[in-house]
């Protein structure tokens, strides 16, 4: 079974490029998804958000689940903050990926993506086949982040700041897939890359 990676800057289009992968009848596991199950009630990430914050456990805390946007609110500007939830969060995601690449590799699965936001931050490249980077222009990027409720320039500037600079990741991405052209475009260019991939790790 292929596994490749895809990733992308916050506002490059990866949600609409894992829905395309879908379409096409690829697997995909999404790592927001993967998050939004381990924060609503019953959640393995809940006891240790209660515990990692306890501080502020009363505002975060909404029906037995986490309040995502009361987190996020918490963390912005909050290096320490930020950390210790990426701590808590990582090993269950990359968990969340094991138990889905079971069950994909006992399908018989040809080719598998994994959608990793931090993919190239974290190094994550070194357990994959092959990597899609989607990319947009930076008043591309802009418009479409800045359309998300609660979003600023300053929440903006503060997301990119944690991410690698997209120069960098086109640099080190096995594919690079543009999004500002439109759905149609990007379904053509990754169906082209499907077909690169299988064809180049299915002739290993």
């Amino acid at each position: 079974m292929i596994v490749a990676g895809l990733t992308g800057s916050i506002g490059m289009g990866k949600s609409t490029a894992a829905a395309v992968l879908r379409h096409l009848g690829c697997p995909v596991h999404e790592a927001d998804r993967a998050v939004h199950h381990l924060m609503e009630k019953g959640g393995k990430a809940v006891p240790l958000v209660k515990k990692a914050f306890a501080e502020a456990v009363p505002r975060l805390i909404k029906h037995g689940g986490v309040d995502r946007t009361a987190l996020g609110d918490f963390v912005f500007g909050n290096e320490g903050a930020l950390d210790r939830l990426e701590t808590i969060l990582h090993p269950l995601v990359r968990e969340s990926e094991e138990a889905h690449l079971f069950r994909m590799a006992i399908r018989r699965e040809k080719l598998v993506f994994l959608d990793i936001p931090l993919l190239f931050e974290t190094g994550a490249e070194e357990r994959l086949d092959a990597t899609i980077l989607v990319s947009a222009p930076p008043f591309v990027q802009a418009s479409r982040v800045l359309r998300r409720p609660g979003m600023t320039r300053e929440r903006l500037a503060a997301v990119l700041s944690r991410q690698m600079p997209d120069a960098e990741k086109k640099r080190q991405a096995d594919f690079v897939i543009e999004t500002g052209l439109g759905r149609g475009w990007t379904l053509r260019q990754l169906k082209r890359t499907i077909r690169l991939i299988l064809w180049e790790f299915g002739n290993l």
